[in-house]
């Protein structure tokens, strides 16, 4: 019922590469704050981007879905941007392979030194819009054809309920 009172994603927008580090798990319920900042420093011009995982206890589609779109974003630029996701849990970095993630994003080891860098806390926000976490699972396909059969049905349902009118 409570929110969890430690935010999840700590950003160092003016870092050059930007660092975000999770803390707990990266989900629906938590990474709409993630979506929209990623957006704005894309929307600002940055295109290197770091994402430490060393706290992360786990992540979900929608959440991999912001991933896969964000690296979607830096590939179609004229100078392709960098985006590196480091200090991976066996199992975070199975769920990256699994999805054929891992050809989209850089694995690296360490960020090196980060302790220096100013750390920002997002507000933990769930994504209420259906249209935010059908585009992330979108991205899951776009990223690997392969996992149109995994999310087939979870695209479906949302598409249904984007598309149905409002009875408001």
């Amino acid at each position: 019922m409570s929110e969890p009172s430690q935010p999840t994603f700590l950003v160092s927008a003016y870092s050059d590469p930007v660092i975000v580090q999770i803390n707990g798990k990266a989900n629906y319920l938590n990474c709409n704050a993630f979506r929209e900042f990623i957006e704005k420093i894309l929307a600002d011009g940055k295109t290197q981007f770091v994402i430490d995982f060393t706290n992360c206890k786990g992540m979900d589609s929608t959440f991999l879905g912001i991933l896969a779109g964000t690296a979607l974003e830096l590939k179609k630029l004229p100078t392709p941007g960098i985006f590196i996701i480091c200090n991976l849990s066996e199992r975070n970095h199975e769920l990256i392979c699994n999805l054929g993630l891992h050809n989209l994003l850089t694995i690296g080891d360490d960020i090196g030194d980060a302790d220096s860098t100013s750390f920002t806390a997002l507000k933990n926000m769930e994504v209420s819009d259906a249209k935010a976490v059908l585009q992330a699972h979108e991205n899951l396909v776009k990223a690997d054809d392969q996992n149109n059969a995994k999310f087939q049905d979870v695209i479906a349902f949302l598409r249904n309920q984007v598309e149905q009118p409002d009875n408001g």
